[in-house]
């Protein structure tokens, strides 16, 4: 439409659009947030009111009691992640975060996990040129996030879903199921087996669940 400004590529990394992150703009936020992110990483992990600080400058939204140990990564430390509350990450988070990631309450995320916002176009002429295009992902409320998993650009992924160590999440996951494999699929669903045992024949305290 006549008169509108062109979007830059700033406002093109929460669109979908392809653009070129190598932009003067996006750099110098970006190597502003990753500063911040290297004080994270190198806060003594018994100064917690410290690295509780930082993590809500860092962060575009996080709920209480969260904790992230260290050492975290992240492409823009965090300032595009949006945290519920009660959330955990184990060691070695790494985030994608080019755009939004939303991680919902009491999600539990396992050491080496990688969540990915960020891709390229399959075309290698487009790829030499740097373009970039980002996804958001929105992980649901109660998720377990196994060891080593992989969530892919534009991922959802409902609430009470535990996906299995090593699994990669290429396609979006319904609410209460168990999800395994690469690619990620649904094994199962959450069941009242699950209420009667959290571990092969290991049976569960009932008062546990009037705690």
């Amino acid at each position: 439409m006549k008169g509108l400004k062109p979007m830059g590529n700033l406002e093109k990394m929460h669109t979908g659009d392809l653009y070129l992150p190598d932009d003067p703009v996006i750099e110098k936020d970006q190597q502003r947030y990753l500063d911040r992110l290297y004080d994270y990483n190198h806060t003594r992990p018994s100064d917690r009111t410290q690295k509780q600080a930082i993590l809500h400058e860092l962060f575009a939204e996080m709920g209480t009691n969260c904790y992230v140990e260290t050492p975290f990564h992240a492409n823009f430390g965090g300032h595009h992640v949006h945290f519920g509350h009660h959330v955990y990450a184990n060691f070695n988070l790494t985030l994608v975060d080019d755009t939004h990631i939303y991680v919902g309450d009491h999600t539990m995320i396992g050491p080496n996990v990688t969540i990915a916002t960020a891709g390229h176009p399959i075309t290698p002429d487009l790829r030499a040129k740097n373009y970039q295009y980002n996804m958001p992902v929105h992980i649901g409320k109660n998720c377990w996030l196994g060891a080593g998993v992989i969530v892919l650009p534009g991922i959802t992924i409902g609430n009470n879903v535990v996906i299995g160590a090593g699994s990669i999440v290429t396609k979006d996951l319904p609410a209460n199921v168990v999800a395994v494999g690469n690619p990620c699929h649904v094994l199962r669903s959450v069941s009242e087996h699950d209420r009667e045992f959290y571990f092969k024949d290991r049976q569960i305290d009932p008062a546990l669940f009037e705690a």
